[in-house]
């Protein structure tokens, strides 16, 4: 039984002044799932994500969360809807300690059960536990990673995405985040994924979709994209 979408974009298009980077996008992501966004570099997974979260304004087509259309909000009003990012470059603040990153942000606006307070996260992560009273600036990059996405859960999204979650970590780190995200997926935490290690994305995902050029090149689920390798070298370079 397919699952309520929780985010669709029918004919998105997007870019930068007279540069034109998505062609006409449709999909959905549904209550529930984990969907990834693939694709070489420079074929159109920031623009994509910026356009959803609102810090860039669609040209044409439609965005709808919860039912709502949210092309053309403001990211603050669209971040207050549910949607949360873990950032590219992790962006923690080095003045906060870890403590406070997590209680800064933390809200449950959509008064969702099972709510991501302090000591949960610190359950997700016994790392930030452990480094709680430490600054941003003081973390290793794997724990910066870790707190980026704690801090995303401590708003309690309805849709979590991460870019690059697992960008430039050591393997035995990349490996915990990866636990991480099979966590979030058993609680069943909505997530857009966008990785490059396509070999842990199909154990992870749903459904994927590969961007070429701006434009829905290939979509469908982990069995399929595991069984066609021609896809991994054709359009990801693996």
């Amino acid at each position: 039984m397919k699952h309520e979408a929780l985010l669709s974009c029918r004919g998105l298009e997007a870019g930068y002044g007279a540069s034109q980077v998505l062609f006409g996008l449709d999909f959905d992501i549904h209550a529930g799932e984990v969907l990834t966004l693939l694709g070489r570099n420079g074929m159109g997974k920031s623009t994509t994500i910026k356009t959803l979260i609102g810090g860039l304004r669609a040209k044409k087509g439609e965005i709808r969360f919860g039912g709502k259309p949210i092309h053309g909000a403001r990211a603050d009003a669209i971040a207050r809807l549910g949607v949360a990012i873990v950032p590219e470059g992790r962006q923690c603040f080095p003045n906060l300690t870890v403590r406070e990153h997590l209680l800064a942000f933390a809200d449950n606006r959509n008064g969702l059960r099972d709510a991501w307070t302090l000591d949960r996260l610190y359950g997700l992560f016994p790392r930030l536990k452990e480094r709680a009273g430490n600054m941003g600036n003081q973390l290793s990059g794997g724990e910066q990673q870790m707190l980026a996405i704690a801090r995303a859960l401590s708003t309690n999204p309805r849709l979590l995405i991460l870019d690059e979650a697992t960008e430039g970590l050591a393997p035995v780190i990349r490996d915990e985040i990866w636990r991480c995200l099979d966590q979030l997926k058993a609680v069943g935490q909505t997530t857009l994924v966008v990785d490059k290690y396509v070999e842990k994305l199909v154990l992870l995902a749903d459904r994927h979709i590969i961007l070429e050029r701006g434009r829905i090149a290939w979509t469908g689920s982990s069995v399929e994209l595991d069984s066609d390798r021609g896809l991994w070298t054709r359009y990801l370079g693996v």
